[in-house]
């Protein structure tokens, strides 16, 4: 199975590199510092599998999985990452990858991973899996009464300028309190924010 890595960090990708060349059914054929290099790699070269890390610059592990996957539906794609947190295990496996293991894990189960994959399963690292499984604590009741409000209206549909006039706020005042309530919650945008209050607001 021809491999190809992917990581910012030469000496990760040299490791793996000889430690999984190795393996007798496993080859790999090149390494890549980005996601942009990965896709660029397999325009030229025939790879089925990729172990792909999600922090690089000019373009991270998932939005490069994204891509892969659009122009190479049958690419194989394993995350392998320091990360275990609930939204990049989500946002990974949403832009199609097949596996989720953190780079601490052996190689010779790491092989066992790639094999697996290779015949049709999904691996994870059981820190991924026990992430997953473990409720995300509602933690609505530390926002003030402001962003609790501010969430409200959110969920609502209101925009920034709506909320402001409601609750006789600045728009900037506005914007302000939705960056600090993001921050809290770990969310990316309004949208999640939303979602997130309709989901918790009843155990508050």
């Amino acid at each position: 199975m021809n491999l190809l890595i992917v990581d910012d960090d030469p000496l990760v990708c040299e490791s793996l590199e000889l430690l999984l060349s190795r393996e007798q059914d496993l080859q790999v054929v090149g390494t890549a510092s980005n996601g942009a290099e990965a896709i660029t790699f397999c325009h030229r070269i025939d790879v089925q599998l990729i172990l792909m890390d999600i922090q690089m610059p000019t373009m991270n592990g998932i939005e490069a999985t994204k891509q892969l996957m659009q122009l190479y539906p049958n690419l194989l794609i394993i995350m392998l990452t320091t990360f275990h947190d609930e939204q990049n295990i989500k946002l990974a496996l949403a832009a199609g990858a097949k596996g989720y293991l953190i780079k601490s894990t052996d190689v010779t189960k790491m092989a066992h991973s790639i094999r697996s994959v290779a015949s049709g399963s999904s691996v994870f690292d059981p820190r991924v899996i026990e992430t997953l499984l473990t409720p995300k604590e509602n933690i609505l009741s530390e926002l003030s009464k402001r962003e609790q409000s501010i969430s409200q209206l959110v969920a609502k549909g209101l925009s920034n300028k709506e909320i402001a006039t409601q609750l006789f706020l600045s728009e900037g005042t506005v914007r302000n309190n939705l960056s600090t309530i993001l921050d809290k919650l770990e969310l990316r945008d309004r949208t999640q924010l939303a979602i997130y209050y309709l989901q918790n607001k009843e155990s508050d």
